[in-house]
């Protein structure tokens, strides 16, 4: 038989699910705006029908329901999605840094205007056009010596202020080192608290949230790949239950490396620990380039983990082997490896013309070096000779005397702008050997060096772009999955509100039916 008051619990039990709805609609609007917060929903399932099956059952016509019940409450998430985000964020990261660091050398190296080393040349070679048609005007050895200080100020400028950006780069890697290990950390603390809870049946949400925000930011500065693991002997966790994060390091193209190397460790035994980063230097060395990357006792030489870090060591610096050889290489060293080669190169042709001349008045070889400049270093250390400077007269303008109408060697030292590197007479001879990747002249290279700097630099913004594009496209699609609708919301608050009336209106009908049975029957013949 069934009970009288089998309708007030059926009617209970819906009351209380709409309720739970109600409660988890609030939450979804009241989290609308907060950064990495998924919508949540109440997975709503049928009660036990009334009578089970057995001997003793009520011989009633069939099974009838006794209400409805909240299995869970589940956040509304799309795995793939994230993966897909993830995927992009580290190409965001990678080409973010590379962008940014071509962008430095570009302002610092601005060729745009007059105040470049291309416009203190040209600047340099007309005064030195100007000394050829006035050897005896002490105004024009004056500006060819200012001319010639004002294009080693500019090299000096040059370089000095690289070196300093590549110092800060230096504290950009090891402050991401420390952010990834922080990142690792804190992902490890929430991997713990969730395996203590889910272990019991629940599903706790808030906590993926600021899981999945960790890892999101860990993508950026890493590339990564998340494997979800649900140990043995779990409890009575959920079959939705989300598990464990596993957070391996992944090359590039997405393949582990041999063996992997899992900054938060764990598998179907649980939890296995978290391995640290650390980028390792040149020992002794200023600047020191980067030599690898160590996690636990695994150290990587190649970079090709993509992410931030990625970008800023290979601006920065880094040794690598070539041909068996440790090699520097990065987007700094090889700029100032440029401007110091060109340097001394440049350097040391004109000191030889020049110290093969004479000065004015003079009536031997001059032998004076009108550039000083320390070998290996020349970008930082060119100077034009304070003698020159202090006596511009000394100026080797003349190539077989000092005599005022003698400007052969001023011409010479004109000309040079014009003379490729590999022409050089200095280097011609015996045992001198020039120094490596110069072409074409001394304007030609630089301009050379410049368009190459301007044409890698647009790739890195296209390549930003792209991957920019492709990101927003994927958080639009994880949003549209995840993000809490308003309208939506409203709809379902509307829903579950009617749907709680309607329960309760079903208790009041109950309570008409039982005050009748209680109160109305058993009157008659009063």
């Amino acid at each position: 038989m069934i009970s009288s008051f089998m309708g007030l619990e059926t009617a209970k039990r819906a009351m209380s699910t709409a309720q739970s709805a109600l409660y988890t609609t609030g939450q979804n609007v009241a989290n609308a705006n907060t950064p990495g917060y998924s919508r949540q929903r109440v997975n709503l399932s049928q009660t036990t029908s009334f009578p089970a099956v057995g001997m003793n059952n009520p011989m009633i016509p069939g099974q009838i329901g006794t209400g409805v019940q909240a299995d869970s409450v589940q956040r509304i998430r799309e795995s793939f999605l994230d993966a897909q985000y993830r995927g992009q964020n580290h190409k965001i990261g990678y080409y973010g840094s590379m962008s940014e660091s071509l962008g430095k050398i570009e302002g610092i190296m601005d060729e745009s205007g007059s105040s470049g080393l291309q416009g203190v040349l040209s600047k340099f070679w007309n005064s030195l056009q100007d000394l050829t048609s006035n050897t005896d005007n002490s105004g024009a050895r004056e500006v060819a010596a200012a001319s010639g200080q004002t294009v080693a100020d500019t090299l000096n400028y040059y370089h000095s202020s690289l070196t300093s950006v590549q110092s800060d780069i230096k504290d950009q890697i090891n402050v991401t080192a420390e952010q990834i290990n922080t990142l690792v950390g804190n992902i490890e603390k929430l991997n713990k608290e969730i395996s203590t809870i889910e272990p019991h049946g629940y599903l706790p949400n808030d906590l993926y949230d600021q899981r999945d925000l960790l890892v999101d930011e860990l993508s950026g500065l890493i590339n990564i790949k998340v494997t979800k693991v649900q140990p043995d002997n779990y409890g009575i966790a959920k079959d939705i239950a989300e598990g464990l994060y596993n957070i391996e390091v992944v090359a590039n193209d997405g393949k582990s490396y041999s063996p992997p190397i899992n900054l938060v460790g764990a598998n179907k035994t649980g939890m296995l620990g978290t391995t640290k980063a650390e980028v390792k230097y040149e020992k002794g060395k200023d600047p020191a380039m980067v030599t690898g990357v160590k996690f636990g006792n695994q150290e990587l030489s190649e970079y090709k983990f993509s992410g931030k870090l990625a970008g800023l060591i290979e601006s920065h610096g880094y040794i690598s082997q070539v041909g068996g050889v440790d090699t520097v290489q990065g987007i700094y060293p090889d700029m100032l490896k440029n401007l110091n080669n060109m340097t001394e190169a440049f350097a040391t042709e004109f000191n030889k013309i020049h110290s093969e001349g004479y000065g004015l008045g003079k009536t031997e070889k001059s032998n004076l070096d009108f550039f000083k400049f320390d070998t290996g270093n020349a970008a930082k250390t060119l100077v034009v000779n304070p003698e020159i400077l202090k006596n511009p007269s000394l100026i080797a303008a003349g190539e077989k005397s000092g005599a005022s109408g003698d400007n052969s060697n001023a011409k010479l030292l004109a000309e040079l702008k014009s003379v490729d590197f590999s022409e050089y007479k200095f280097y011609k001879i015996a045992g001198n050997i020039l120094p490596e990747g110069l072409t074409g002249n001394l304007d030609s290279f630089y301009a050379g060096v410049i368009g190459k700097l301007g044409v890698v630099s647009q790739g890195a913004q296209k390549d930003l772009s792209n991957s920019i594009t492709l990101s927003e496209s994927v958080e639009k699609n994880r949003q549209s999955v995840s993000a809490v609708s308003l309208d939506e919301e409203m709809t379902d608050m509307i829903k579950f509100q009617h749907a709680y009336n309607a329960a309760a209106r079903n208790i009041t009908m109950v309570d008409e039916m039982l005050d009748k049975i209680i109160n109305g029957l058993g009157t008659g013949g009063r």
